[in-house]
């Protein structure tokens, strides 16, 4: 018997023990399928999807990557490639029944939800499509951390970053914005789609107006490859060459498979009813397995004898993992908050920064300016990108002063320390942060800008889903340390409903994002300092009507001084009435606090941080005054002071003297016109008036 096997329409020599273990990897795949689905219906399962049809692709492709050198980003069908990358049987099934043991999420994440720090195989999420821009973002972080030695980080020069998804997922606009940026920047990435011809009901046609192959035919430096994903034989010479040529550093390959689904697309689907027959009977002749164990049995491989003792062999190896599975221990409840966030940056109580008296005040702006520059020349993880932030195209650079963001925050950047490390992105929020994300897991430490707060909702899934879900999801076993910066807030004049708002409580409302909101120079010094050392994400809030005003400026802080999060700060003291507030209103609530007269006895508190934010300050106050108004810029309904508003409610009642008032702007968009503005954001008469209400209780 000869020892490889030539495939049909000239493939290529494969070897034979390889096709007899990747034929043995995808008995077990569908076995631990077909055992998922028996538990699930014992109760013992609580989903269950498969990735049955998929194996010969899985594991052909697999044969050309490299676990724990290349990276991975697959998707729920990707069972078979995972088993072949090193992942057991056991492990797939200790994720299913979820237990504490599961490496992938310690019971946190549903089955087929893959994760594996040793191997590379990156903590995996449901949204679909949402994947492809972290795998760019990780492509993008081998490139720069291969050229540097950098603290925590490390890349190999020829690296494969590997991203799947089904036909269905690149309806998603994620998909394409990653395309964009994998193409324009030569990345090595591999795209595999799956095309098992449904996503969930929905046909492929209903989908798109052409195969996938066919619409990325306009991506310039983009590889193409068509791919029968039931062949074994075709996918490991097919594959093996899309995967060279992304070794080669050439640009990234998209491979377009077709491929079966012969059972539901989960247990939760039966597609019985919406796929005729005749279709389902079909898939049965395309089983990539069927297909394998008959040209296996044909060219002397294998005999139907050593195949049936391998399918009981697989399926008793399957059925052992299955009962030492739900034999492992269940999660302890007390364990379900556990690694929402890493350890705190260990800061010291700063207490006031200690400064020459005669150092000059700083602007709030250009406070988080110095800011950057100082991180970056001591970090060199640190990268900031986003819209605009760049001084200038590189060949134009002597003859232009340079731009560095609309607000001119990340003026100079550039040209301290070059384009790799401060660059522009496309002008797509989603794009901004996915890449981040990727960088971060990586052991980067990315900055990333949106220019207006208004317009970070493109990104919202990769804020609330990837990022800020990464160390949970994954049981610890990996972080996301980024920044996001934003401009946020109105007082303006002419900012209009697109310019103005606020939003902070909706990104307080995302376990795992942290949420800064400083008010005064030498603290958006401080907190950033603390942010960009810290090991989880950050959105850190910059009001863009602090950037330029005088009264909140203040000489820069010393290199060493960090704030923590989660510490308030006293504005003014008194004991008759408690202001909580944050952003814009501090210096308002303090201009209200003076209009009351000599001595008004109105105790400030600055949040500085949402989340975590400082209950302690609130209720030291509250306890004292028993009256307090909580002040914010953002709508009413459902704002954060809502929230402080409980705490208080919840922890002070006993010390109240009167109602818990609270300040916000009304539930309506912020106006162009001035006098629109000004009777939807809080105004200094506004906040005397409540003030005087309180203290007339």
């Amino acid at each position: 018997m000869a020892d490889t096997l030539t495939a049909e329409r000239g493939a290529g020599d494969v070897p034979l023990a390889e096709a007899v273990a990747d034929y043995r990897l995808a008995l077990l795949s569908r076995y631990i399928d077909d055992r998922e689905i028996t538990l699930r219906q014992q109760s013992k399962v609580f989903f269950q999807i498969s990735g049955a049809g998929h194996e010969a692709l899985c594991l052909g492709l697999a044969r050309s990557l490299r676990p724990a050198y290349d990276w991975f980003f697959p998707y729920y069908r990707d069972r078979a490639l995972v088993l072949a990358l090193g992942v057991t049987p056991y492990e797939l099934m200790l994720q299913a029944v979820g237990s504490a043991d599961d490496p992938a999420s310690g019971g946190r994440q549903m089955p087929c939800h893959f994760g594996n720090a040793a191997l590379n195989i990156v903590t995996q999420t449901s949204p679909t499509g949402s994947q492809c821009l972290p795998a760019v973002g990780c492509a993008e972080a081998a490139r720069y951390i291969s050229r540097r030695d950098l603290p925590g980080c490390s890349a190999r020069g020829d690296e494969v970053t590997y991203v799947s998804l089904g036909e269905g997922a690149v309806s998603e606009g994620e998909f394409w914005e990653s395309l964009n940026t994998a193409c324009r920047l030569h990345l090595p990435v591999l795209y595999v789609v799956a095309d098992n011809g449904y996503a969930i009901s929905v046909r492929a046609a209903d989908q798109h107006p052409a195969p996938v192959h066919e619409l990325v035919r306009g991506f310039r430096g983009l590889h193409i490859v068509r791919i029968d994903g039931s062949d074994y034989f075709q996918v490991r010479k097919k594959g093996a060459d899309a995967v060279a040529h992304v070794r080669l550093g050439v640009g990234p390959v998209l491979i377009h498979a077709t491929v079966t689904r012969p059972y539901s697309h989960s247990l939760s689907d039966d597609q019985k009813k919406y796929r005729p027959h005749d279709e389902l009977d079909g898939e049965q002749g395309r089983d990539p397995i069927v297909l394998l164990e008959r040209k296996l049995i044909r060219r002397g491989a294998l005999t139907k004898d050593d195949c049936e003792r391998m399918r009981e062999e697989t399926k008793n190896e399957v059925s052992e993992a299955a009962q030492a599975a739900l034999a492992a221990p269940r999660p302890d409840p007390i364990t379900a908050c556990d690694h929402l966030f890493g350890p705190p940056v260990v800061v010291s109580d700063p207490g006031e920064p200690i400064v020459d008296a005669d150092a000059p005040p700083v602007t709030f702006g250009e406070a988080i300016r110095l800011t950057l520059h100082e991180r970056m020349r001591a970090d060199e993880r640190i990268r900031v990108f986003g819209e605009d932030v760049a001084d200038a195209d590189p060949d134009v650079m002597d003859e232009v002063p340079g731009k560095g963001g609309v607000f001119g925050v990340t003026f100079g950047l550039q040209r301290a320390f070059g384009e790799a490390r401060c660059f522009n992105t496309p002008l797509a929020e989603a794009n901004i942060v996915g890449r981040a994300v990727g960088q971060a897991i990586r052991g980067l430490r990315p900055c990333a800008e949106i220019q207006f707060f208004d317009y970070i909702w493109p990104a919202m899934q990769q804020l609330s889903q990837e990022a800020a879900t990464v160390r949970w999801r994954s049981n610890g076993s990996f972080s996301c340390p980024m920044v996001v910066r934003v401009a946020i807030g109105g007082y303006l004049t002419g900012g209009s409903i697109w310019h103005s708002h606020c939003g902070e409580s909706i990104f307080a409302h995302v376990p795992g994002l942290m949420v800064a909101f400083p008010s005064r120079a030498r603290d958006a010094a401080g907190l950033l300092r603390t942010a960009l050392a810290g090991d989880d994400p950050v959105l850190f809030c910059e009001h863009k009507h602090l950037y330029r005003q005088g009264y909140n400026r203040d000489p820069m802080p010393p290199e060493d001084w960090r704030l923590p999060f989660g510490r308030g700060a006293y504005v003014t003291r008194g004991e008759r009435a408690t202001v909580v507030t944050w952003g814009a209103t501090v210096h308002r609530a303090h201009q209200a606090a003076i209009a009351l007269g000599d001595n008004p006895g109105i105790e400030i508190i600055d949040l500085r941080t949402i989340v975590p934010w400082d209950h302690d300050i609130v209720a030291e106050s509250v306890r004292r005054t028993g009256r307090v108004l909580v002040l914010h810029e953002d709508t009413l309904t459902a704002g954060f002071g809502a929230e402080v508003a409980a705490f208080v409610a919840d922890a002070c009642f006993e010390y109240l003297a009167a109602p818990v008032l609270r300040l916000a702007a009304p539930d309506v968009p912020v106006g162009y016109e001035p006098s629109i503005e000004a009777a939807v954001l809080p105004q200094i008469a506004d906040i005397k008036r409540d003030l005087e209400t309180l203290l007339a209780y």
